[in-house]
């Protein structure tokens, strides 16, 4: 045998992760709002792309028609006779010029083709063209309700005179988290700032003093307290009860009129006025904007029978290209190699925006098709006839990969008769039939303990051993930590605080 060097040609596969192609599967788990804010960012950078407002150009949006009892497949109707079965929409060749003459027709401003650029500006309606009127939005003149922080910084302003002690307020209002509570100790304060513990302890107390009260606390027994101090009704009995909030949480009321020393009926006041203060004295100030959720699939019943599934175009954000634009900066840049380059990687840029959300649209309608052909009984009978799912499950019948699966349904959500759901709420795992029939969804047995428990006597509370011997009936083989944990995961107190609680509330 001869060793000797020679060539070989040889032909291989392999899946070269592009950036293009990172950022195609990053769209994919996108919400809306996330993916409405990339698509700003990209209509800022790219000269060459344009927001599709006109509805002339507004293209159907992707639509699905599924029916119980049609096959595994899902017909994807694209308003155009194409169907989900076709090419991809990477090999397909769209429209996404924008060359017509009217109202998005862009023309040249008076300096010529030279002053056109290829910034935003040059593309016209962006506000007021003198300083004689107020370009600002209406968002932008709206008055805005007063932070944690300015309120505490005038309060601090009159009441704290020293300039060290207003360094430490400082410092302390720094350290206080969302619910208002004081995350740091005073020897971690003072150790920072290089000052004696007890002058810390002393502007700390005057903080607490500050309104609202509660604010600057350490736990919430001294949350508490510092409410029911500013109320003027911190007796001994009351710090007798603050010291055994776990009995409270408990419902053990004869425990807690031995430790207090009262009788029922002033239990039951001490009690009430613990429930009327605030654990959370922050919140009130600088709590997070509720933001509406909005649907990305919309379906609705259709009169032939099943359900039409199409998606929400008010989250889908719609860019063309402006071939117009390009074809009159393109001979300015004839003579300039960067700006050539420049021109060409832009071109390619948008060309793969445009194709990537059009093929994100047809990803989620697709697999949003199939869940709700699986999960047809919820969506006609209930929460009691959801069935068990996984991404295996979906991504088998619809011929992708259980990652990508996972991805769509990420942070989406859809609108059903039956309420407002996401994407991965019709996932539940499974628990076995007791009868050797079809197994149950872990979110319909959930619901079904709930419903026990809701429907209990007071006199008749359910243990999780008595669920268990109920579910075991009905067919649903189940354990009794299961139970314990599918209740607890629903924050219902166990059987005992519930007889107390519902001993309680009978009683009054």
């Amino acid at each position: 045998m001869s060793l000797s060097p020679r060539l070989d040609l040889r032909q291989a596969q392999s899946l070269v992760m592009t950036p293009q192609l990172q950022q195609a599967i990053k769209l994919l788990q996108m919400s809306n709002v996330d993916l409405s804010a990339f698509v700003e960012q990209e209509l800022e950078r790219n000269p060459l792309l344009e927001r599709n407002e006109r509805a002339d150009f507004e293209a159907p949006p992707e639509r699905a028609e599924m029916r119980p009892d049609a096959d595994a497949s899902v017909v994807v109707d694209r308003g155009a006779g194409e169907d989900a079965d076709g090419p991809s929409p990477l090999d397909q060749d769209y429209n996404t010029d924008r060359d017509d003459a009217g109202a998005g027709d862009m023309t040249a401003p008076p300096g010529g083709e030279e002053s056109l650029g290829l910034g935003m500006g040059s593309w016209g309606g962006g506000g007021a063209r003198d300083f004689g009127e107020d370009a600002r939005s209406l968002e932008d003149t709206l008055s805005r309700p007063e932070s944690l922080r300015e309120h505490l910084g005038a309060q601090m302003a009159v009441d704290l005179a020293d300039p060290v002690d207003r360094l430490i307020g400082t410092h302390l209002m720094g350290h206080l988290d969302p619910c208002g509570y004081l995350a740091v100790s005073v020897e971690e304060v003072a150790a920072t700032l290089g000052a004696p513990p007890e002058r810390v302890e002393a502007v700390l107390a005057r903080m607490q003093a500050l309104d609202p009260p509660g604010l600057f606390a350490r736990s919430l027994r001294e949350c508490l307290a510092l409410q029911l101090a500013d109320r003027n009704r911190l007796d001994p009995a009351m710090e007798a009860l603050l010291d055994n909030l776990e009995m409270l949480g408990r419902r053990d009321l004869p425990g807690l009129m031995k430790v207090c020393g009262v009788d029922a009926e002033d239990l039951r006041e001490m009690i009430a006025e613990i429930r009327a203060l605030d654990p959370k004295p922050a919140l009130r100030f600088e709590g997070e904007p509720v933001h509406t959720v909005v649907p990305d699939v919309l379906m609705r019943p259709n009169p032939e029978g099943g359900w039409l599934i199409e998606l929400n175009s008010d989250t889908l954000p719609r860019v063309l290209i402006n071939r117009r634009y390009l074809a009159r900066v393109r001979p300015a840049a004839s003579g300039d190699k960067a700006v050539r380059a420049f021109l060409g990687e832009q071109v390619q840029n948008a060309n793969w925006l445009v194709k990537a959300l059009d093929q994100r649209a047809t990803t989620i309608i697709k697999v949003a098709a199939e869940i709700i052909r699986q999960q047809d009984a919820f969506l006609e009978h209930g929460v009691q006839h959801l069935r068990p799912l996984i991404l295996r499950d979906v991504a088998g019948v619809i011929g992708m990969h259980e990652s990508t699966v996972s991805r769509v349904t990420s942070n989406k959500y859809i609108a059903t008769p039956r309420g407002l759901f996401e994407l991965k709420y019709f996932f539940t795992q499974a628990i076995n039939s007791s009868a050797g029939g079809e197994a149950h969804s872990a979110e319909a047995v959930r619901a079904r303990i709930k419903a026990l428990i809701d429907a209990e006597p007071p006199k008749g509370v359910l243990s999780d051993d008595r669920i268990v011997t109920i579910l075991r009936g009905e067919g649903v083989d189940i354990a009794r930590r299961t139970v314990a944990k599918y209740r607890e995961s629903m924050r219902i107190p166990s059987s005992v605080q519930r007889r107390r609680e519902k001993l309680e509330a009978a009683g009054r």
